[in-house]
């Protein structure tokens, strides 16, 4: 066993192999450790989130030292039966790569009793292990840059069912018509960890001759009260807008990672200046571009990226507001948020709250995954809840400087948890350049352009967990900087980690910055005696 570095308050355990990384999971799942956050299951690792506060990383791996090495229970989660077309466009292939017809094929992938073992990539997404070993193929050499919904593929040893349209590169078999990610079911995801799986084929059961739910499309609106005294209506957008939060933590079973604000000090200041909670959900601007005109009266604050405030009251006057303060706002007040001068992303407030419907516990809108409340068009008229009387307003001070286009922005990052499959010279290479910030970046991550980053390792990394500010290397050599809407699992290398106190700071970075990383800590890997694979 392996402990692998990802941050202060996070470790990867690497394993032997998907079983004994599930009997672990079982065992601290049965024998909580006291501090632990999270744990994120994959094909051979478990991504331990922890309090650092509560425990200590050495009492934390002692921990797990001695909880390793035990048998995975039986699966005794519920049965779902899956109905297929087999007609999927690598289905001839796969027989060929096999070696078997395709018939073969089909019949041995409905005689094998799945279990899902673990869930990402996205929502509803699970790996379903336990299948005949003789379906063991490798993915598509070129990833499909689109792959629909319900669309049944191998790679590896494990089956898996796309539960919405995306890129992909497994090899496509057959198709469900079921839904497999509805956030209109409890739970959302159909396939939870430890569920049981059959695939029946429906060519031979015409009794699974079923049309696919018409509510996994729905997409949750905001809330227009009529009973509020308050509301914004939208004049006019730029790039999206959307509702953030702190975010959905707690739900990796379904294949959600936690989304949020992507500066979340800033996201917190804003509630703050109006007298909110600092996890009332406020409004994430990137770039500016936002106007809205102010129903009733209300009290705003704007934080993170420097935009220029602009107000035009009623007799056409124009005033320029402060940034991070509290301005109140009077019937009728137009308001218009500029380009900002430095930072990517602003934070609008309004003292009360916004009346929005969260989704899974949380009004954090996570675009990767789709989940979470539309963004604003204009015309919506988003009300405003009342401030409890309690509501204090608080001062505050940007936590950071604002990065800029024209300079480089320098992030600590802790090496690993795979550092060591690059050579030598490409991690001096990813410490010593600079990185130019490309305009293929977003919510999702920063893509980052310079000297292409030379593996040592070649072969094909398992699916692990990701977090927020991963730096992962996919076959272009060129690193993605995760952002708040990271995918949950990845099965690109990550040669290191932003440190906790710059992820905000990366979230700020506009595009055209350039970024230098700074290591604070050497790539360690801790080997647990008695422990190895």
């Amino acid at each position: 066993m392996r402990i692998l570095p990802v941050r202060g308050d996070c470790v990867l355990v690497e394993l032997a192999d998907l079983g004994e990384a599930l009997a672990l999971f079982d065992a601290l799942e049965n024998n909580p450790v006291e501090g632990v956050r999270e744990i994120i299951p994959a094909a051979r690792t478990l991504l331990i989130s922890f309090d650092p506060y509560t425990v200590s990383e050495d009492a934390l791996i002692a921990a797990v030292s001695e909880l390793a090495g035990g048998e995975r229970k039986a699966a005794s989660g519920a049965l779902v039966e899956i109905p297929v077309r087999y007609d999927g466009e690598d289905l001839a292939e796969v027989a060929g790569i096999l070696k078997m017809s395709v018939d073969d094929v089909i019949r041995l992938h409905g005689e094998s009793d799945y279990v899902a073992a673990f869930t990402g990539f996205a929502p509803g997404f699970a790996y379903l292990s336990s299948g005949d070993p003789r379906l063991n193929v490798p993915r598509r050499k070129s990833p499909r840059t689109q792959v629909p919904a319900g669309a049944v593929g191998l790679a590896g040893e494990f089956s898996g069912i796309y539960p919405k349209t995306s890129p992909g590169g497994w090899q496509l078999i057959g198709a469900t018509p079921l839904a497999m990610f509805d956030i209109d079911r409890t739970p959302a995801s159909l396939l939870q960890p430890g569920s049981r799986i059959k695939f029946r084929n429906m060519a031979k059961d015409a009794a699974y001759e079923i049309k696919p739910s018409s509510k996994a499309a729905a997409k949750p609106v905001m809330i227009s009260s009529e009973k509020s005294a308050s509301a914004i209506e939208i004049i006019s957008v730029g790039l999206p807008v959307v509702f953030q939060d702190l975010g959905r933590a707690g739900q990796a079973s379904q294949g959600i990672s936690v989304s949020g604000a992507a500066d979340r000090t800033s996201f917190k200041a804003a509630n703050r200046l109006v007298g909110n909670p600092a996890n009332t959900p406020a409004l994430e601007i990137p770039l500016g571009g936002l106007g809205f005109r102010m129903r009733g009266l209300g009290v705003m604050a704007v934080t993170g990226a420097t935009a220029p405030v602009t107000i035009t009251v009623a007799n056409g006057t124009k005033i320029s507001a402060a940034h991070h303060s509290a301005i109140a706002l009077d019937d009728g007040d137009v308001v218009s948020l500029g380009a900002p001068a430095a930072g990517m992303r602003s934070y609008l407030a309004l003292r009360g709250g916004f009346e929005v419907t969260p989704v899974l516990g949380s009004a954090a809108t996570d675009t990767l995954a789709q989940v979470g409340p539309a963004a604003l068009v204009a015309g919506d008229v988003v009300a405003i809840l009342p401030a409890p009387a309690s509501a204090l307003v608080a001062s505050e001070k940007p936590a950071f400087a604002m990065p800029t286009t024209s300079e480089t922005v320098v992030l600590d990052v802790v090496m690993g948890p795979r550092t060591d499959w690059f050579t030598d010279a490409a991690v001096e290479n990813f410490l010593n350049q600079e990185w130019s910030v490309t305009p293929q970046s977003s919510r999702v991550g920063i893509r980052l352009s310079g000297d292409a980053l030379e593996r040592s390792n070649h072969g094909e990394l398992p699916s692990e967990a990701t977090v927020r500010g991963a730096l992962q290397v996919p076959a272009s050599g060129q690193p993605v900087l995760f952002l708040a809407d990271h995918p949950l699992t990845g099965g690109y290398p990550v040669i290191a980690n932003v440190a906790g106190h710059h992820l905000d700071l990366a979230g700020q970075i506009p595009v055209g910055a350039k970024i230098r990383f700074n290591a604070i800590s050497r790539f360690l890997p801790r080997f647990i005696p008695g422990k190895c694979p």
